[in-house]
């Protein structure tokens, strides 16, 4: 069995969401070069990494799977 091709809206999507995310990315990268430019230790300055990849991850799931793009409903969302 053979995975499907991506459709052109989903490479869209994962475009889209790269680009969304990015900037929350390289703000959390600098942080990290500044905390090591100050001469923090090298440990303590990469313990933020972690927190930083897993929530660029999940904004670029939430924003590959459309987040922002469902039509709201009349009913208060019930």
């Amino acid at each position: 069995m053979t995975t499907p091709l991506p459709t052109e809206s989903e490479a869209t999507n994962r475009r889209r969401a790269a680009l969304f995310v990015s900037p929350f990315l390289a703000v959390g990268l600098v942080n990290l070069a500044a905390l090591l430019g100050w001469g923090m230790d090298p440990l303590w300055a990469f313990a933020i990494l972690p927190p930083i990849l897993f929530f660029t991850v999940l904004g670029w799931i939430a924003f590959r799977t459309g987040v922002g793009d469902r039509p709201a409903t009349g009913d208060g969302g019930q």
